[in-house]
């Protein structure tokens, strides 16, 4: 919760999640208005960017699909004229267009899932990290021995705090395990260099937090606002605390793949 903030009845509470709901959108991938409110990803078993620069060269062609708002990219502070970039999302489009193209960044609005706005044997490398991705068109821009990198948000992800929130509701996308990933590239004629997977631990510290987050990923939480799930985040508020925070699992997987000479 805000510093500052006092909650001492359940009117107060719930105004304070509505107005959490209320400012629930973001620029970019920009989580920092709940900054200290919640941790994840503080221990995952591999750096994804150590990973990358490991295989990554500055005379190297460079494509990131699914690029958000490019901070990721940006990181990794690879030479811009070998540097290209997608993204669908509309608001980051906009952004994109707006910080990437002025440094000479190749921006291009597209969608990982359908056909890359790319030539054939383009690039040297291709990363996705939480994005969408099409195996087929990876290996098409990719050159001959080029590689893949990504990390994804595996198909159980934050399953513990939908079901607080929610109940049980369908998985959005079960299709996103390695086992099944893996597959997807070795058919697509991939060489599988490394590949692992994680659950770890996601922390709220306070219950408007959890409405913030739950409002930004909607696709994990269908149809949630505060109004229709009230009775269930007075439920979480209790659990908080009863235990000092709510506790879910995330779920991850890395993925290292060669496209075959």
């Amino acid at each position: 919760m805000q510093i500052g903030v006092v909650i001492v009845n359940e009117i107060e509470l719930i105004s304070f999640w509505q107005k959490e709901e209320s400012v629930a959108h973001i620029h970019g991938w920009d989580f920092s208005h709940i900054d200290g409110r919640y941790t994840e990803e503080t221990d995952l078993p591999w750096d994804y960017q150590s990973i990358i620069l490991h295989y990554l060269k500055p005379e190297m062609k460079l494509l990131d699909v699914d690029t958000g708002g490019g901070e990721f990219l940006l990181s990794l502070h690879h030479p811009h004229t070998n540097t290209s970039a997608t993204e669908a999302y509309p608001p980051n489009i906009q952004l994109c267009r707006e910080t990437l193209l002025p440094l000479g960044i190749d921006f291009r609005a597209g969608d990982g899932k359908d056909i890359l706005p790319f030539d054939d044997a383009e690039f040297d490398i291709v990363i996705n990290r939480h994005g969408d991705f099409n195996a087929q068109e990876i290996y098409r821009v990719l050159k001959a021995g080029g590689i893949f990198i990504t990390e994804q948000v595996g198909a159980e992800n934050d399953r513990e705090l939908v079901e607080l929130l929610l109940g049980k509701v369908e998985l959005p996308f079960p299709e996103q395990y390695l086992e099944k990933v893996r597959k997807q590239f070795r058919n697509a004629g991939f060489d599988i260099l490394d590949e692992r997977e994680c659950f770890r631990p996601i922390k709220f510290f306070d219950v408007g937090a959890l409405v913030w987050f739950a409002r930004i990923i909607e696709w994990e939480f269908p149809n949630f606002s505060v109004d229709t799930c009230k009775d269930r985040l007075l439920n979480a508020q209790r659990v908080l605390e009863r235990k000092g925070c709510i506790e879910g699992l995330i779920h991850r997987f890395l993925l290292v793949a060669e496209k075959v000479k």
